[in-house]
């Protein structure tokens, strides 16, 4: 080969290697930061649950409704269900991790550590699996989603997001269907009843409660009196 030849070639060499990186840095840095952006002030259209769940027939009901418009009870029975510690942390909650490690050790039934935000980050932008790829990615657009988005956003996402049954998205389809009233007139006890059948939303039903999710309400409930009265959600409920 010429020197001509070889230098031209590792030009053309170069100019790939920096074609690679800019599509790496546009596709999976700037590309999600712009997306979170986005939806931090648009409502998510859709998600790969969503999709997966439609091609089960399982159908598609949702309502986006703003935060101030979806009962207070329910974003109460919904930390004190999913996650107490969601106005304390940045998007992690490593005591929680921890304790669903040992428990998960222990035990054959498998205990989740995820926050609310993490739940969000995966619900919102990634598949639904338990790969290592996917957890990475979940951390990443959880730090985002704290960063740019906040508390309230967050909750407000979740809450519009969420599986709440089979083909039941987000808070107004779910008290809709189980109760026939809106989101915003949900009273404590059917809130309860909805934060209560999040962990299992295709297998236990709000309207028609057997005794464990009777009894797991009747428990977050009582809790969510808790976040109440010491202030637990006061970075959603200003």
């Amino acid at each position: 080969m010429s020197p001509r030849k070889s230098q031209n070639s590792g030009v053309s060499l170069a100019r790939i290697g920096r074609f690679v990186v800019v599509i790496v840095l546009v596709f999976g840095l700037i590309g999600p930061i712009l997306t979170v952006a986005v939806y931090r002030f648009l409502p998510p259209p859709i998600t790969w649950l969503m999709v997966e769940r439609t091609f089960e027939g399982h159908g598609f009901n949702r309502t986006w409704r703003p935060i101030d418009q979806i009962s207070p009870q329910l974003t109460r029975s919904v930390i004190a269900a999913e996650d107490a510690k969601f106005c304390e942390h940045h998007g992690f909650d490593f005591e929680a991790m921890q304790k669903a490690m040992a428990h998960n050790e222990r035990s054959g039934k498998v205990r989740g550590g995820s926050t609310i935000t993490q739940q969000t980050a995966k619900n919102v932008f990634l598949w639904p699996s338990r790969d290592y790829v996917r957890k990475g990615l979940e951390a990443y657009f959880t730090v985002l989603i704290e960063g740019l988005w906040g508390k309230r956003r967050i909750m407000e996402v979740y809450l519009n997001s969420v599986e709440w049954g089979p083909g039941l998205y987000g808070a107004e389809a779910a008290s809709l269907k189980n109760f026939g009233i809106g989101a915003d007139r949900l009273n404590p006890a059917q809130a309860a009843r909805l934060a209560a059948i999040l962990p299992s939303p295709l297998k236990w039903q709000a309207d028609r409660p057997g005794p464990y999710v009777r009894k797991r309400s009747g428990k977050i409930g009582a809790a969510a009196g808790t976040v109440r009265r010491e202030g637990m959600a006061d970075c959603v409920l200003d």
